[in-house]
């Protein structure tokens, strides 16, 4: 039977990569589609981007489609997940839909930006319902590394969607509910188009592991360290903090909560009820008051952020917290590809100091929030789909999920990456375009492109260092005085920099006697040939072409 109306599935950002999360949903007839969001993320950027802290998906298609953008639907709190928020929403201005913990954490970022989204943000109760015209969701409560993480059933025309967001299978997971088998079975019971899937953990074989057994494992290190106890994690891993508040009261000791973001993380669970059987944390600037004994620290910085708690400790740089030899850090989170190597040093720094190191390397003191292949198995069972659409994963996670799903004699296994429009409904589902889908690079509070002209000069000066002249020029079109030459990021020692500079300036006269400084008309020239046959002089001594910027001040 032939229908006028598609369903459209389309990342912007996720598929292919871990982090900036980024869906879209479009329906409705050929070319008239309504669109929804779902998720809206970053990532972090790696030191071949200097000065850049964070990226965004490009959400430059979907800007396009604004006025056919019927709202935003965030599955959890995470900044892979709403981190882009801020950056996005103010161009498009269409409703948040949000679980109460979520939309406060969402609140608080609009907040810190000064601006006012209440009108906008709409705070759903957990496994409520929002009614988007013809499309109806239902958010399914799941578990997750995260309070209130949900998957979403989608409504449209007769067809359900399935979308899982970040889950895992953590039937003890000590704070919210476990995940409600008989809830999903009775979604896949009721035929799933498509079910769109987070693949992070798909070589993992077995189960990620339940909170309870990171509680108890984390017990028995508490009880045996006879000093300071620091324990660093992600903020937002609610489950974790409630873990090391709770094996702190057991053997005597007080938390007191190092860093903004879990300070954050804290108050707001705590607004939304969680927390309410634990004791208040120490003020950092009261713990030192506490015998060493008597107290743990819990941090941010697990991943050694420059500017996280835990690497400011470590170098002995917190104006708060101080640790000494035989006290004991504990890194309670997975190492993240990419950060192994300034881990690594950190863990090296604290050990020379006489500091012992507990890491997932030689204790069981973290457990994943993805699923393992156990628990993707049991999910596959319990909803059915006809189509399988792996996301949440570099490409190779999706290739072994696409496979993992053929395996389980899926119908209709797809390949996706960002930017591939697929179409769901109706027929066979394939894509049927490719749409825009780089990446935005948060600059201070600007966004700029990957092959902003401002980044590429950064980079140049960071391989290549600086020269920067500036020629003072009377009213008579004569240098006034000697040229200002400052030389910087260069190898050079103060003899062999006094050299070049008399060499540069040197050259600067020479050139200038070819122009008349006093003629306008001449600058552009004069300025370019200054920066050539300088860069030449630094090339030749030093192999390097530095980023040489040419002033022209007239008095």
């Amino acid at each position: 039977m032939k229908t006028d109306y598609e369903i459209l599935f389309c990342p912007l950002g996720g598929s292919g990569e871990i982090g900036a999360n980024m869906n879209l949903y479009g329906f409705g007839k050929c070319n008239h589609h309504k669109w929804i969001i779902v998720d809206c993320g970053i990532t972090f950027a790696q030191e071949s981007l200097p000065g850049i802290d964070v990226i965004i998906p490009d959400p430059d298609f979907i800007y396009q489609k604004k006025k056919d953008c019927i709202g935003i639907i965030i599955t959890h709190g995470h900044e892979d997940h709403i981190g882009a928020l801020v950056h996005i929403w103010p161009n498009i201005k269409t409703n948040i839909y949000a679980t109460p913990f979520t939309g406060a954490l969402i609140n608080e970022k609009f907040k810190e930006r000064k601006i006012n989204i209440e009108e906008y943000l709409k705070i759903i109760p957990l496994n409520g319902n929002i009614d988007l015209d013809t499309v109806k969701i239902n958010l399914i409560s799941l578990t997750h590394s995260i309070l209130e993480p949900n998957a979403l059933f989608i409504k449209y025309n007769n067809k359900n969607i399935f979308h899982t967001g970040d889950w895992k299978c953590d039937l003890n997971p000590l704070i919210g509910d476990n995940i409600n088998e008989k809830k999903l079975r009775e979604i896949g019971d009721k035929g799933i188009l498509a079910m769109i899937c987070d693949s992070t953990n798909i070589f993992t074989d077995g189960r990620s592991g339940s909170e309870k057994d990171v509680n108890e494992s984390m017990l028995s290190i508490f009880e045996k360290q006879k000093k300071r106890i620091i324990v660093t994690t992600f903020a937002s891993n609610a489950a974790r903090m409630q873990t090391v508040f709770q094996c702190a009261s057991k053997v005597g000791r007080h938390v007191s909560l190092v860093g903004r973001s879990m300070h954050r993380i804290f108050n707001t669970a705590k607004s939304c009820g969680y927390f309410s059987d634990i004791n208040s944390p120490i003020d950092p600037r009261d713990a030192n008051k506490i015998p060493r004994d008597k107290i743990v620290y819990l941090c941010t910085g697990s991943q050694g952020e420059p500017r996280g708690a835990m690497n400011r400790i470590c170098n002995q740089d917190h104006p708060d917290v101080e640790i000494t030899s035989d006290d004991t850090v504990i890194f309670s989170s997975r190492i993240i590809p990419g950060n192994e190597k300034k881990l690594y040093a950190m863990h090296n720094l604290l050990v020379r100091r006489g500091i012992n190191v507990v890491s997932e390397e030689n204790a069981f003191i973290h457990v994943s929030g993805h699923p393992g292949r156990e628990e993707m198995n049991e999910m596959y069972d319990w909803i059915r789909p006809e189509i399988s659409v792996p996301v949440h994963g570099e490409h190779r996670h999706l290739k072994e999920h696409y496979d993992f799903a053929k395996h389980k004699k899926i119908n209709q296994p797809v390949l996706i990456e960002n930017g591939d429009v697929l179409k769901i409904f109706p027929g066979k589902a394939e894509v049927i375009d490719k749409v825009n889908s780089g990446k935005l690079l948060v600059d201070g509070n600007r966004l700029i492109d990957e092959e902003s002209n401002s980044l590429r000069d950064r980079r140049n000066i960071s391989f290549n260092g600086m020269m920067d002249i500036s020629l003072i020029v009377s009213k008579n079109g004569d240098i006034d005085r000697s040229p200002l030459i400052n030389l910087r990021g260069l190898p050079l020692d103060n003899v062999e920099m006094n050299e070049i500079k008399y060499e540069i300036e040197d050259k600067i006269f020479d050139i200038c006697k070819s122009y008349s400084l006093n003629n306008k008309k001449q600058e552009i020239s004069l300025i370019d040939n200054l920066r050539n046959s300088l860069k030449k002089i630094i090339q030749n001594r030093l192999s390097k072409k530095p980023f040489t910027n040419i002033n022209i001040i007239r008095i």
